[in-house]
């Protein structure tokens, strides 16, 4: 019988991690694209405490990028060993390529959002989608 064999836990906490940050940048793409801007909590012209894009946008952010995170580390964890079907192998590819092209067609574009508000926007999504991605992946990790 063969022997099963892991990846190494910071090999499988680097990729869960760059995964769940892809993610998380590819979402905040798309939803910038579609009116969900970051961006609107630093802006000064409307009258609202808070804009409901803007929040909607956080949440958003924030879950893909743990959940990125934590089925990243889970898939990795289990592939070494050979447990993910082959289907389903090639599902996850498909759905991650889909993605990231749609991020990449959003991100060519011109932006509706103003450039510094656009930059700032842009580091928080990196910043709380690597955090998110972090703690998914250590959840996951912690569970295996």
């Amino acid at each position: 019988m063969a022997e099963t064999t892991y990846f190494p836990r910071r090999l499988i906490l680097a990729g869960a991690i760059v995964s769940g940050v892809l993610l998380a940048l590819a979402v905040h793409m798309l939803g910038a694209r579609y009116g969900l801007d970051l961006g609107g909590l630093w802006r000064s012209d409307t009258s609202e405490f808070m804009p409901a894009g803007a929040a909607i946008a956080w949440w958003l952010i924030a879950t893909v990028g743990f959940s990125g995170g934590y089925f990243t580390a889970n898939l990795m964890h289990s592939a070494a060993s050979g447990q993910i079907p082959q289907r389903m192998r090639q599902f996850l590819i498909a759905v991650g390529v889909l993605i990231l092209a749609g991020a990449g067609q959003a991100a060519s574009a011109p932006s509706p959002v103003p450039t510094i508000s656009g930059v700032l926007a842009g580091l928080a999504a990196l910043c709380l989608g690597a955090v998110m991605a972090f703690c998914g992946a250590h959840f996951a990790l912690r569970k295996a």
